[in-house]
């Protein structure tokens, strides 16, 4: 802990930082800053953001994965409410009116009605009606569109329109996520603008890259390959965002947003590399700031036969075969080897600070005699002493993509691969572009994958992750009893009872081994000094961004072009 450690002034903290005390320093150079409080608002406005980032695939709302297009979307559209920065699902006590002025509960609590602002507007002009919440969940749960968030409105019947204004949830039954169910996953879209179109061409129509919502920013423009542009909705009901203007500049790269980020032509990265933190001490205009996540990181492992998805995989179709796997892994000193402070050993399918009782479940522990003794009693031997297991004339063998744009995860792989070794398991690992990776992993062609989930507020989530029906369940993974627990710890109204459904549920995730779970990964983002902003929040560092600012005393070329024609900020 920090305050373990005597504090030092600003001055004396070191030139140069080593991975070891990383993350101390840091913590003491948000100290010095200041942290992540805001300065008093003052009313300014004006001044132009660059954020770095891959290029998203669309900005169609039900269609966007991960924070590529997350962040911009979030920018340009509502919700009906908001959920506070408690982010506690439970009830509404947490949740603030956004494009809904107000809602009220029917007596057996089995209907929401939500009663829309009359100033709420598209950024067209038009007002925003039930019509358009009615459509927008009609689309959100249709087959055809493919919303990655489908499964996390399955309590919900149907949505009426009882008049212009008012739009009625009718829910199957009485859960503590009702209200997140009715407004989190769903930001809402104009049906007077896409109500013609038909849903399987919906995603793929003019509007998914030029979109047209009801937040404080507006869309400007796309220019494939380099970058979109988003500016302040001057007539906004709640107010023009203070920025005149945001940037998402694209990048390929890790290494080509720090280049842009440290050159003067960038101004906020939502992850700096370890290995970058002591270039940034020498950086007199940039600093850190606290960037906390619900990210989680794991060695996937496909239970399905890759070339034919009817079958087992051979090798990890197996659970006693998972389980030696996971108990072959020391991620303890994976973890220090590759982050030293900077990470945690990931302890199931959710980060750590979202797990109810983390004391409540037990861990496989590391024992690579005991990993051993289960192979060998699920028929792996190594016959020929060529140092390689093998059942039925097959090597115990298989790939482990990752992203070569991932310094952090390239090393976990190399790591895996010397620890399964003794073992007498051949394990591959197969770096990719992100392109190829996003191309294979829905198709289920990989062995295993090093990669990570960002988590929703409450655990919500684990429907669409883990649980048997999920969309995003890319492991395929099925555990009746997994489902059983997780259904039980989301619906119970009893708090003390959710607990232990949950860490029963973890214990089952951890006992079945779908992935071996890793790490979690503290990551501070950078952002340019002359840039106020509140606190971040952990399920998404944008949520706030129309009230970031730009001090007036500290502004630079590109922030006094004012609310020109969009192109102008390079």
């Amino acid at each position: 802990m920090l305050s373990a450690f005597p504090l030092r002034s600003c001055s004396s903290i070191g030139r140069r930082l080593h991975a070891g005390v990383a993350w101390l320093t840091f913590a003491l150079i948000t100290a010095c800053a200041g942290g992540d409080k805001a300065a008093p608002d003052s009313g300014d406005t004006g001044g132009t953001l660059v954020v770095v980032l891959p290029e998203p695939s669309t900005l169609f709302p039900p269609q966007v994965v991960g924070t590529q297009g997350g962040a911009i979307i979030s920018t340009l559209f509502d919700r009906l409410a908001d959920i506070g920065r408690g982010l506690s699902t439970f009830g509404d006590t947490d949740f603030a009116p956004r494009l809904a002025s107000r809602w009220s509960w029917a007596a057996d609590s089995l209907s929401i009605a939500f009663t829309l602002d009359s100033a709420a507007r598209w950024h067209d002009g038009a007002p925003v009606r039930a019509a358009d919440v009615a459509y927008t969940f009609g689309v959100y749960t249709n087959d055809v569109v493919g919303s990655t968030v489908a499964s996390l409105l399955s309590n919900i019947d149907s949505v009426s329109v009882r008049d212009e204004r008012t739009a009625v949830f009718w829910f199957k039954r009485r859960t503590p996520q009702q209200f997140y169910d009715a407004t989190y996953p769903m930001y809402i879209l104009p049906s007077h603008l896409l109500g013609g179109i038909p849903m399987d061409s919906v995603g793929r129509s003019a509007f998914a890259r030029s979109p047209v919502g009801t937040g404080r920013f507006r869309f400007a423009r796309w220019d494939a390959g380099a970058r979109i542009e988003i500016m302040a909705d001057t007539a906004n009901a709640r107010g023009r965002a203070k920025l005149d203007r945001v940037i998402w500049s694209f990048v390929p790269d890790m290494g080509a947003a720090t280049v842009r980020l440290f050159g003067g032509d960038a101004d906020f990265l939502e992850a700096v590399r370890p290995e970058n933190l002591a270039q940034l001490e020498q950086a007199p205009s940039l600093r850190m700031v606290v960037n906390p996540s619900f990210t989680y990181n794991y060695l996937a492992l496909n239970q399905r036969d890759p070339a034919d998805s009817t079958k087992p995989h051979p090798v990890f179709g197996d659970s006693l075969v998972r389980r030696a796997l996971s108990m072959a892994v020391d991620r303890e000193r994976l973890v220090r080897n590759v982050l030293d402070t900077l990470g945690v050993v990931s302890l199931g399918p959710a980060p750590r600070t979202l797990m109810p009782d983390t004391a409540a479940f037990k861990q496989l522990p590391y024992d690579p005699n005991a990993a051993k003794a289960l192979l060998d009693s699920a028929g792996w031997r190594d016959s020929n002493n060529d140092g390689v297991r093998e059942k039925n004339g097959r090597e115990l063998a298989f790939e482990m993509i990752a992203p070569n744009s991932s310094p952090t995860r390239s090393r976990f792989v190399v790591l895996l691969q010397e620890q399964y070794r003794t073992i007498g398991v051949k394990a591959s690992p197969l770096l990719l572009d992100i392109n190829t990776l996003q191309e294979r992993l829905p198709q289920k062609r990989f062995d295993s994958y090093l990669g990570g989930n960002s988590a929703n507020p409450g655990l919500v989530g684990i429907r669409q992750s883990w649980m048997s029906n999920g969309e995003d369940n890319d492991l395929k993974y099925r555990s009746p009893v997994f489902d059983a627990y997780a259904d039980s710890a989301l619906s119970t109204f009893d708090q003390a009872k959710s607990r232990v459904y949950w860490a029963r549920a973890f214990q089952q995730a951890v006992n079945d081994a779908p992935a071996i779970w890793l790490f979690e990964q503290r990551t501070p983002a950078v952002l340019h000094r002359r840039v106020i902003i509140p606190p971040l929040r952990a399920d998404g560092w944008y949520y706030n961004l129309a009230d970031w600012r730009i001090d007036p005393a500290q502004r630079i070329d590109r922030d006094k072009i004012g609310l020109s024609a969009p192109g102008g900020a390079r």
